[in-house]
């Protein structure tokens, strides 16, 4: 698969083109279209992110997939999250490192 559309997060407000190609496997791809969306300012600090179930639904991928991308940008510092209250882009202050 070397390109996805996220058309899930239509009811979000955007519709997110999410290159998953590359090295690395489905979920190092994710995570490096994300850390990228966040870096770029694609998606604003505060966006709240689609449920895992429904991105890997929307990108035909396997909900771990997804679920595990998610944590590993969250102790990275790229996203954040709260039970409850979804996944989010993290606010990043000017000089954090990428």
């Amino acid at each position: 698969m070397d390109n996805s559309w996220a058309t899930s997060w239509d009811a979000f407000g955007r519709d997110l083109h999410l290159d998953l190609a590359g090295p690395g496997g489905l979920r190092i791809c994710l995570m490096r279209a994300l850390r990228e969306a966040a870096r770029t300012g694609r998606l604003a600090p505060g966006t709240r992110l689609p449920s895992s179930r429904t991105l890997a639904a929307d990108l035909g991928i396997a909900r771990n997939t997804v679920a595990e991308a998610y944590a590993d940008l969250v102790a990275e510092g790229w996203l954040s999250a709260r039970q409850g209250s979804g996944t989010r882009i993290a606010d990043r202050t000017p000089g954090t490192p990428d």
